[in-house]
């Protein structure tokens, strides 16, 4: 599409210089064969991303240098959009010299920061950055295959919307590496929900076992918690806060760490009381529930496991003591 086509271009001027130039000038757009592999004595890597019958797809080419796992060369094809071809043409291009390791770190947000005119201003509309994502997730595909794993060992693979094959393990984390709020955003940079709308809330024409509001309600839950434990680490000591600040600080690591493992066993356990003792030890008073209140290990592996997480995270000088 012609700049000119669109009535006082002002719809370009959401994108950055740079994503117009690599639409219309993609640096490493093309494809290699086992003979150019050949030539450079490396392995060649096809991944393919994405589902045509959506508009976006994106084919990725890699040749690695099985001694050092360097990803020497890097092209691609997409079948989309000129967002999509800008965003697949900077992924490639920061996949070489990289490790394959260092490249499976490669988020949708480097790939986006790389094609920004300067730091301040998004390089793309935001119902653009799915494009952005599916260059992201290529990678893991590449990874998977030249590792001879399953993309599964990245990342949770389970499928939650099927329209644009975008996974469970994608969703979440670019709500937390985006800080999205809204099922609307997730759409705008995953495109999931994009299409049959039934994986947005139960309702739709065909059940999910996933949906994008529960999904949303659940990542923002975790990483609430996630601050609440950066925050008792915060300026203020342990010892020096408040008893309720103590408590809401144990409670957070104690639902992140201990508690999925106790549930695991049918167990639970609740805190009866925080006091500092004449000694500088503060000691934390619990009490097991369910299938822990008569188990053995209560008071030994389990609570030497609970105490040293709650060292390490909070204060040395905690003592947990069973009543």
């Amino acid at each position: 599409m012609a700049k000119n086509n669109l009535i006082g271009g002002s719809i370009w001027d959401e994108y950055s210089n740079k994503v117009q130039d690599r639409m219309n000038n993609p640096r490493h757009m093309g494809e290699f064969t086992e003979d150019d592999a050949k030539k450079e004595n490396a392995k060649l890597i096809v991944a393919d991303f994405g589902a045509e019958s959506c508009g976006d797809a994106v084919r990725l080419y890699w040749l690695v240098d099985e001694k050092t796992d360097k990803i020497l060369d890097a092209k691609f094809k997409s079948f989309g959009c000129g967002t999509a071809i800008a965003s697949s043409d900077t992924m490639a291009e920061l996949c070489i010299g990289k490790t394959v390791d260092e490249a499976v770190k490669i988020t949708n947000l480097d790939v986006e920061f790389a094609m920004r005119d300067n730091p301040d201003t998004p390089a793309v509309p935001p119902q653009k950055m799915h494009c952005s994502v599916m260059a992201y997730d290529v990678i893991k595909q590449a990874a998977a295959q030249y590792k001879g794993i399953n993309p599964e060992d990245f990342e949770d693979q389970i499928i939650v919307c099927e329209c644009a094959r975008v996974s469970l393990g994608t969703i979440k984390e670019v709500i937390k590496l985006n800080d999205l709020k809204s099922v609307e955003e997730i759409t705008q940079y995953t495109k999931a929900g994009a299409f049959c709308k039934s994986c947005i809330k139960p309702g739709g024409h065909e059940k999910r076992e996933y949906y994008l509001v529960d999904i949303l309600a659940q990542t923002r839950a975790e990483m609430d918690k996630e601050k609440l434990v950066e925050q008792s680490k915060g300026d203020l000591a342990f010892s020096e806060m408040t008893t309720v600040g103590q408590l809401k600080a144990i409670e957070a690591i104690l639902d992140n760490e201990v508690r999925p493992m106790l549930h695991g066993d049918g167990g639970d356990l609740e805190v009866i009381d925080i006091q500092k003792s004449e000694n500088k030890n503060i000691d934390i008073y619990i009490r097991y529930l369910g299938a822990c209140s008569g188990c053995s290990s209560g008071s030994g592996a389990t609570l030497y496991a609970i105490e040293n997480i709650l060292q390490e995270e909070l204060s040395p000088d905690i003592r947990v003591i069973p009543v």
